[in-house]
């Protein structure tokens, strides 16, 4: 299974499939809620969002669709990452609700060696995530440090950390 890319295997244009996609529950909302804190009953109190609000139920919160798309891409664009360095602009375009299911993909947009070290390279991608039925709900891009072949054949190969079994 490929887990990220080197800077040599991005090509502009580039479209991935991130699979597969997540159904989101109310308990994944209400956990990511709770543990950053955002304690918004628009997210938390059913009552309240069926009473107060234009939607009538719980809209899940926006970061956690961000993290979750953000993680659905790891294998196809920063598994092998040296560094995230910026998130250019993140938009939640539409709400999703408990049972929607997540689907993403990212979209390489430019590529650019490093300008001081050439065993590394700066990607720059788009995703974006949808609802099952296609609706976009998010679309984020960000610049993402990756390394060269050259950098990985000198650092070991690809799981250099990875312990051989003992027999």
């Amino acid at each position: 299974m490929q887990f990220g890319r080197t800077y040599e295997e991005f090509e502009v244009g580039a479209v991935y499939k991130h699979w597969p996609g997540k159904t989101v529950t109310e308990y994944d909302d209400h956990l990511f809620c709770l543990l950053t804190m955002n304690h918004h009953p628009l997210h938390m109190d059913s009552n309240y969002a069926e009473k107060t609000t234009d939607f009538g139920k719980n809209v899940v919160v926006g970061n956690y669709i961000y993290s979750l798309l953000l993680g659905m891409s790891v294998p196809d664009v920063s598994g092998k990452a040296i560094a995230n360095l910026e998130v250019e602009s993140l938009k939640h375009i539409a709400p999703t609700f408990h049972g929607d299911t997540i689907y993403g993909e990212t979209t390489v947009l430019d590529k650019t060696p490093s300008k001081s070290k050439n065993d590394r390279g700066i990607v720059y991608v788009e995703t974006k995530g949808y609802k099952q039925d296609g609706t976009v709900v998010c679309v984020f891009r960000r610049k993402v440090m990756v390394p060269t072949e050259t950098y990985i054949k000198e650092r070991g190969g690809e799981q250099p950390g990875r312990p051989t079994p003992a027999k």
